[in-house]
Parts: structure tokens; C-alpha cells; sequence
């Protein structure tokens, strides 16, 4: 299992220090976690499985049928040129602008 929770943070472009922080953790725990020299709780798990965008399934046993859509947008956009991330942004700002005016 830490070898596929720290494929999924390399995956999402995050380093050790992000996910430390976002955790709650110091980063000697995460690197300790991602070498297999520490075990990590079912709470820990399901707050990895969150912020990595996936599923706790993924991360214990590997089984991806369908990739989290947080994590595949996070992956696609990250190879985008700078210009087409600004794009999708634009159309974002748009339709959430557009949501808003429409009551909903």
C-alpha cells in the first residue's frame, strides 16, 4: 500500500511538505509511511484516500475501475500547456458566474 499512496501524491504533482501539512503530520511521517515503515490507520487511510482524490479501495488493494475524477482532472490539467490551463479556468470562473446568476 505506500508504494500506491505515494504514486497517487506523485501523481497529483504534491510534494511530502503539502501532504504532511494537509494531514497533519510532520513530513518524516509521510516519508516513513511511503518507505512501508510505518502502518497507517483506517482514519488516516480515509483522509489520504480524500485528498489524493481516490478511493480507499485504490490505495489498499489497487483496484481502480474507475480513476476519481478529482485525481484524473488534477493529473490532465497538470500536463496541459500553461495556456490551455488558463482556458479551463476561464471556463470555470464562466460557468460557476453563470450557475450563480441563474438561482442554483
Amino acid at each position: 500500500m505506500h508504494e500506491r499512496l505515494k504514486a497517487a501524491r506523485k501523481a497529483l504533482h504534491l510534494t511530502q511538505e503539502f501532504v504532511a501539512n494537509q494531514m497533519g503530520m510532520a513530513r518524516t511521517t509521510i516519508v516513513a509511511i511511503e518507505a512501508g515503515k510505518r502502518e497507517v490507520s483506517a482514519s488516516e487511510l480515509a483522509a489520504f484516500a480524500e485528498l489524493y482524490g481516490t478511493s480507499m479501495d485504490e490505495l489498499v488493494h489497487g483496484r481502480a475501475p474507475a480513476e476519481g475524477k478529482t485525481a484524473r482532472f488534477a493529473r490532465e490539467f497538470a500536463e496541459l500547456p500553461a495556456m490551455d490551463q488558463a482556458e479551463i479556468i476561464n471556463l470555470m470562473q464562466f460557468k460557476k458566474r453563470y450557475r450563480e446568476s441563474m438561482g442554483g
